[in-house]
């Protein structure tokens, strides 16, 4: 038992069902045919295995006999079948006193849309520490989202001889924290449509009555409804004593339609729901409206869920969300609604981290699963603090931010460390050849296509080129002061000049250290170097700091992340994104920190621009809040005066020709295939009449 907190035994690894006697590569207990071929067999099952079927080769311990390891009592857990079990928050005030352990987040580069192995590295990782190093390890890694799980992308438990088991349970359902976040949503989406009908149908006498009814012969406020009756300036308690005026303030939110932000949630990638409309029966009354559905974890209450620090905490987050404006401009939140007790009681058990572990034993929390472009990307606040103080003053947390450096650390830092108030001790900054020959100049990576062969032959000038983003995130990591390691993903196709190519250039450009890692092959004993780099890095002097004052106007913190992050010249907003920080402003928004919602495949809002661009101007075309989870998210979008020259040549071909076909811009198109790029952006922007004419569908006039 080494360097434990009371009531901590060290970790034993999980054991294959299948194996009498016999050691792995990777320092498992394996059982294989015969002693003779015992490296052959190893070596085939490695190569030739998917990651379900190493998944199903291993037994997991009993999810008690893990609790018990890890110090948690019988009274703090809540099993779910063998495998998986809640935590109860109350751990964190039997643990109060105890020490945290060290803070060490994973991200990434700029990455292929394959991905680079954040989630392999952090499990990897952990199993290094514990298994191999016998230090105390957690990993704390994001709920996958249903939609990418049977879309392209896959599930999130790691690959190969690094991740958590079991990944079937890992990846579908899990304790159901997503259907919980789905009722909790939709049950406000319901009360939003509700309360608008009623209060287009009824009187205020009418709405009184039903919003405080008599019972048994008495009739009083909620506490709800008291607090209501406060931020209206309405100091009554008694509802016989409230004026007519009165009672129509309190009765009436007046949501303006056109406003309403708040959309229905469902776990699946479901195209047909994208835009919807409702309010069709007749028992709606011709309260018809256009509305949408989103991802699950794309709702505000996932991000919630990330931030929050306690249930409390969580149930004034839940009751400040914003989900529309009045007819006067003002905010209408869940609160005004009276549905926040609702939502609370509905997420009362998926506020409790989830227990899993790795192959190798290894304990992992499982919680919360924010998007990193309209959200930050990271998992929950509550999962890294539990951990902290599992693993005691000695131990290591290990969590991953989502996307690369530029998206989900810079969240990580300015959005999630500022909730939690806790300080990173070691940043693991993951790279791959691929990604960086990508960099270099290498032809397009598409998903689900074979690699060219630059990236599966040598190419040491293409990685040497690539190594610039490399170099950017080592540099945008330093802006908060944290030390950082670089974590090279080896694949089986990177050759050693290119791995010594790249772990020389990131340590020539101020990286503590840089290491090749071989986890997805080898499990723990493939990441030891990079598990004792960390160690060694997080003794180093941390003068963390944040980038920017929350202070500051939200124009200004925009900017600020634009050039000193993405590397942009300036920024500019649409008349549509100014008016919307004109209006956060002054409802008192304008404190709040920034989570920009911009792709994760270039530092610069194109795509196709890889390596480090700049130069740039970065468009904002429109700027939104998630006032519950507290931050403002910019969205970032294409530039605007290519969609006004788009205009421009609708407008001139009009004037020209008395009347413009789909045809006619096909030959522009021939002529500039950017012209033809920016139609294609145009045609999202123009309203429907306009396309008409355009298409040849209708005369103009």
């Amino acid at each position: 038992d080494i360097q434990k907190p009371p009531g901590h035994r060290q970790l034993t690894s999980s054991r294959c069902p299948c194996m009498s006697r016999g050691v792995g590569p990777d320092g498992f207990q394996r059982s294989l045919p015969t002693p003779a071929s015992l490296e052959i067999s190893w070596l085939l099952f490695v190569f030739f295995s998917s990651d379900i079927e190493i998944s199903r080769a291993q037994s997991p311990k009993a999810v008690d006999v893990l609790a018990k390891e890890i110090g948690l009592l019988t009274d703090e857990i809540e099993i779910y079948g063998q495998t998986k079990a809640k935590v109860r928050l109350s751990l964190l005030e039997r643990l109060k006193d105890q020490p945290d352990g060290k803070y060490v987040l994973v991200a990434g580069i700029t990455p292929t849309p394959l991905g680079e192995g954040k989630s392999t590295v952090t499990v990897g990782l952990v199993q290094a520490l514990t298994a191999h190093l016998n230090i105390n390890s957690f990993a704390c890694l994001r709920q996958p989202s249903q939609g990418p799980t049977f879309g392209v992308k896959g599930g999130a438990a790691g690959g190969g001889y690094a991740q958590v088991i079991p990944m079937e349970e890992f990846n579908l359902h899990l304790t159901g924290d997503i259907h919980a976040i789905t009722a909790a949503n939709n049950l406000l989406a319901a009360a939003i449509d509700a309360r608008i009908l009623h209060e287009n149908t009824q009187s205020d006498k009418s709405l009184y009555n039903r919003l405080v009814p008599v019972v048994n012969g008495v009739r009083g406020f909620s506490a709800i409804q008291l607090a209501r009756l406060r931020r209206l300036g309405i100091n009554k308690t008694d509802p016989k004593t409230l004026t007519e005026e009165e009672i129509s303030k309190f009765v009436r939110l007046d949501i303006d339609p056109s406003t309403i932000t708040w959309q229905r949630v469902v776990d699946t990638n479901d195209r047909f729901l994208r835009r919807i409309t409702v309010g069709q029966a007749n028992t709606e009354k011709g309260f018809v409206r256009q509305a949408q559905f989103d991802i699950a974890v794309a709702s505000e209450i996932m991000a919630i869920l990330a931030l929050t620090t306690s249930l409390q905490d969580m149930k004034e987050r839940l009751g400040r969300m914003v989900v529309a404006n009045d007819k006067k401009g003002q905010p209408v939140t869940a609160e005004d609604l009276g549905v926040t007790g609702a939502l609370a009681v509905l997420m009362k058990d998926a506020i409790k981290p989830t227990l899993m572990q790795t192959l190798e034993g290894t304990p992992v929390f499982v919680h919360a699963g924010p998007f990193a472009n309209i959200a930050h990307g990271n998992s929950s606040v509550l999962a890294d603090k539990i951990a902290l103080k599992l693993v005691g003053e000695k131990g290591f947390v290990v969590t991953e931010a989502g996307f690369g450096a530029d998206i989900g650390m810079e969240k990580f830092f300015n959005i999630k460390c500022r909730a939690s108030g806790l300080v990173p001790s070691v940043v693991v900054l993951v790279a791959t050849v691929r990604a960086l020959k990508m960099h270099g100049g290498g032809p397009n990576v598409t998903a689900g296509a074979p690699l060219k062969k630059e990236y599966t032959e040598e190419n040491l000038q293409l990685v040497a080129d690539g190594c610039c983003n490399l170099q950017k995130q080592i540099q945008i990591t330093q802006l908060f002061g944290v030390p950082v390691v670089v974590a090279l993903n080896v694949f089986k196709t990177d050759s050693p000049a290119e791995i010594d190519l790249v772990c020389k250039i990131a340590k020539e450009s101020g990286a503590f250290d840089a290491v090749p890692c071989h986890h997805w092959s080898a499990g723990g004993k493939g990441a030891v170097k990079l598990a004792q780099a960390v160690e060694k890095a997080a003794n180093q002097k941390n003068s963390f700091k944040y980038l920017y004052s929350l202070e500051l106007p939200i124009v200004e913190k925009i900017r600020i992340i634009a050039q000193k992050v993405y590397g942009a010249q300036d920024i500019e907003l649409s008349p549509a994104a100014q008016s919307q920080v004109d209006r956060y402003t002054r409802q008192g928004f304008g404190n709040l920190p920034i989570c920009m919602a911009k792709t994760h495949l270039s530092l610069s809002h194109q795509p196709e621009r890889k390596g480090v661009p700049t130069g740039f101007i970065l468009p904002i075309s429109d700027v939104r809040a998630s006032i519950g989870a507290g931050f403002i998210y910019p969205l970032v979008g294409t530039k605007f005066k290519s969609l006004e020259l788009v205009l421009k040549l609708w407008k001139s071909s009009l004037e020209g020709t008395l009347g413009v076909t789909q045809c006619s811009l096909k030959s522009v198109h021939g002529r500039n295939k950017a012209l033809a790029h920016l139609w294609v952006r145009a045609r999202t922007a123009l309203p429907k009449y306009y396309l008409d004419i355009v298409r040849g569908k209708r005369p103009h006039k």
